[in-house]
């Protein structure tokens, strides 16, 4: 069963396909209020979080191995995420969106986010494997190159799999009441939503999951026979990465195969259509926080990342000058921060984070 609602756009019919209005979701949804100011918390460590993992990448650590690439990558996935959430606040509050483009760049933004960064965690599990089961860290400068061009790839697929998202979505009122929906072209809604439900979780389920497994088992067997430390650390940087993701997301992906079982007739009642939608309401904006959690696996997992950040708030700030002591061991405590900035700001040659 369908309801279709009709509009001119551009001087073409379109339809929208909307199986919710069979039900009221009235009482389904989350607090406006706390969903908003959940949104604006998340914005502002989002911003202070990514920017800070850009900037030492690319000024202090520089972009040397596959690892930090793909790190590099998923700060900016999560960073085009953080710069659209003001609008998904506004937008939980009721507040009307000025024009089509917000509408679109809230899809957009939110499916290129998605998929770049679930393809992003699942390169860096490759890499991983690669380098601990294969030994293929000898290839250096050269698995640089082929991680740049699969990066392109990952983000050429990321925009394309958004753009009907983005084009599709606009401000539509019905009874009264405005709010961003996806208007397709007449006839072809279903196959539109079902195509974005499929890919999806195609990507975040079907594929990702288990090559994420089998590296990770693969890469836990052999952690196992060696005392190698540095492996270790950058197995938990990657390892909390990813468990992280999947926290976040797999919850957003069941709700979706949820969604496309509505699609074919199943989980039809009333009562099951409040719950999903609940579900999505909530799974969504979970897996919106997403975008502030990265940083904070990189400052307190990863041990290098964490002395380079340490080691420019030193130069930059005089942070270094809380390990003084009194003035009558003035020269010695110069001499004891002269050896850490030394310590912290040494090379970093390894392919480990």
């Amino acid at each position: 069963m369908t309801e279709t609602y009709t509009a001119s756009m551009n001087t073409e019919t379109y339809d929208i396909y909307e199986t919710e209005n069979i039900c009221t979701t009235e009482g389904s949804n989350l607090n406006p209020h706390l969903k908003a100011a959940i949104f604006y918390l998340v914005f502002v460590l989002g911003l202070i979080g990514n920017v800070t993992v850009l900037w030492v990448l690319l000024k202090i650590m520089h972009v040397k191995n596959m690892t930090n690439l793909c790190l590099l990558n998923l700060a900016v996935s999560d960073l085009l995420m953080v710069l659209s959430l003001p609008s998904w606040a506004l937008y939980a509050q009721g507040h009307y969106l000025k024009g089509n483009e917000m509408c679109k760049a809230m899809a957009g933004t939110y499916q290129v986010g998605f998929y770049s960064g679930i393809l992003f965690v699942t390169l860096m599990s490759v890499d991983r494997y690669l380098v601990i089961v294969h030994a293929v860290a000898v290839l250096g400068a050269k698995m640089l190159r082929y991680g740049i061009v699969v990066s392109l790839l990952i983000w050429m697929v990321a925009i394309c799999a958004a753009l009907p998202e983005a084009i599709f979505a606009a401000m539509v009122t019905e009874d009264n009441v405005t709010s961003c929906q996806r208007i397709y072209p007449f006839g072809s809604a279903q196959k539109w939503k079902l195509f974005r439900n499929f890919g999806e979780n195609a990507v975040g389920l079907f594929i990702s999951l288990p090559i994420l497994a089998y590296c990770y088992i693969r890469v836990l067997m052999v952690v196992k026979k060696t005392k190698n430390s540095k492996k270790e650390r950058a197995i938990k940087l990657i390892l909390g990465i990813v468990i992280v993701f999947v926290v976040f997301w797999v919850p957003y992906n069941v709700v979706v195969f949820l969604k496309t079982l509505q699609e074919f007739g199943m989980l039809s009642t009333c009562e099951a259509y409040r719950q999903v939608s609940m579900a999505m309401d909530l799974t969504e904006t979970i897996a919106l926080t997403h975008c502030c959690v990265n940083p904070v696996i990189y400052a307190f997992v990863g041990e290098k990342f964490r002395k380079c950040l340490v080691s420019a708030f030193s130069r930059y700030l005089g942070c270094v000058k809380i390990y003084q002591s009194t003035s009558t061991q003035s020269k010695v405590s110069e001499n004891e921060t002269s050896n850490t900035a030394i310590f912290f700001t040494s090379p970093i040659k390894s392919t480990q984070v």
